[in-house]
């Protein structure tokens, strides 16, 4: 495993400046990701796809991204790490340019396959060079100044790629979006020094984790579960909003910014709350997300029904993202790099299979059902976990809370 130490040959500024670029990567690698939540309407419309297909541009991009993590980053074990982060934002500067001047879908969907191998692989390294880069008494702050990026995307990234969109149209916005990349790259190869790559993931002993770890199986169970719902639903919050209420671009625009202030407030709680509740923290997130569902299916046809939905649905999601990291690792903190690979393999793959089963769902019994889609394996995560409470003692589900209290790595793999 890879470490960060307490003196290194890296300044304090550059050190931070460099964890800022990460940041800044996340936030684009982010956006790009589910940019196309928030123009579904617009692209089926402009390339005459139904939004169900449309769907797929997110669905090829989680299946490539979780899919390839594995693989990609132990064939680039040898290569240092700045080089590989610069070349994935170059991949992802590039793919939403080819995207904006794409002259039929399938164009698209090629492209964002190809992008989201880049998305994975960040995944795998993007908060691990973070933590290399400052010393081990700083590596949990530096790690969770990177994952804000997360936040930071949700809040102001696509509610701005929206935005932008009821200006112009779906084009300029991947079109600006390839410029903001560019930024990010000259960014990243200004602050961040040269990071040779310590130690790859194995594939065999991603792959073996699961098999042989029962407690950080179930959690993935659960993780899998509660992502699949989300995503089933999410991706077509817009046409169901669009189908039960006047709505405007803009007024869409703000309420995924009310989403995202959600999921910010929902992360900021369960920082706290997670280190000493994680077990009751994760079930209080989906519970929360199952209710959401529930309440938008049954007042989400006016305004304040949506607001009042669409807030708690982003809190919940916030507080879950958080808890499930923590959960994972805790369910493997000997072998913290093959648990985020598979973190990153299940999770992607999930709001790519999400996006697919909404779209066949939307497609044939309408926008509705791909909430109630939602709603059903978000409930299924939560079954699982308070099923599996009476085998606690056995698999050690019960004991995660104090494993999150142990001390965080000193650094991770890259």
């Amino acid at each position: 495993m890879a470490t960060t130490r307490d003196e290194h040959p890296y300044s304090t500024w550059r050190a931070w400046l460099g964890v800022g670029a990460i940041t800044a990567s996340l936030f684009a690698f982010v956006t790009t990701e589910l940019m196309p939540v928030g123009l579904l309407t617009r692209v089926s419309a402009s390339l005459d796809v139904p939004v169900g297909v449309a769907g797929l541009m997110v669905t090829l991009y989680g299946v490539s991204a979780g899919l390839g993590v594995p693989f990609i980053v132990a064939w680039t074990r040898r290569v240092d790490r700045r080089v590989l982060l610069c070349a994935l934002l170059a991949v992802l500067a590039l793919g939403n340019l080819v995207t904006a001047v794409s002259p039929n879908f399938a164009l698209v969907l090629t492209t964002r396959l190809v992008m989201g191998f880049a998305n994975g692989v960040f995944w795998a390294i993007g908060v691990s060079m973070a933590m290399r880069l400052v010393p081990a008494r700083h590596a949990r702050r530096a790690a969770a100044i990177a994952l804000s990026g997360i936040s930071i995307a949700t809040v102001v990234g696509m509610p701005l790629g929206t935005f932008l969109e009821s200006l112009t149209d779906w084009r300029t916005t991947f079109l600006v979006w390839s410029g903001l990349g560019v930024l990010v790259l000259g960014a990243v190869a200004a602050a961040i020094p040269s990071l040779p790559s310590d130690n790859a993931v194995s594939v065999r002993e991603v792959f073996g984790l699961p098999v042989t770890n029962v407690r950080l199986r179930l959690v993935m169970v659960t993780v899998i579960l509660y992502v699949l719902g989300h995503f089933g639903a999410y991706t077509f919050i817009r046409p169901f909003v669009e189908d039960n209420s006047s709505a405007s671009s803009a007024a869409i625009t703000g309420l995924l910014m009310i989403y995202g202030l959600g999921g910010a407030a929902g992360n900021f709680i369960a920082g706290y709350t997670v280190t000493k509740h994680a077990r009751a923290s994760f079930v209080v997130a989906r519970a929360g997300l199952v209710a959401s569902l529930l309440l938008l299916l049954a007042i989400g046809h006016g305004w304040p029904g949506l607001i009042v939905s669409v807030l708690l649905w982003g809190l919940s999601f916030g507080a879950a993202n958080l808890c499930q990291v923590n959960t994972t690792l805790a369910a493997a903190p000997d072998t913290f790099e093959a648990a985020m690979s598979i973190n990153t393999l299940g999770y992607n793959t999930s709001i790519a299979l999400g996006a697919l089963l909404g779209g066949l769902f939307a497609d044939s019994l309408g926008v509705r059902s791909a909430v109630w889609l939602g709603v059903a394996l978000t409930t299924a995560s939560l079954l699982v976990t308070l099923g599996a409470r009476r085998s606690a003692s056995g698999t050690g589900l019960a004991d995660e809370s104090a494993a999150v209290d142990q001390p965080a790595p000193t650094g991770s793999p890259v």
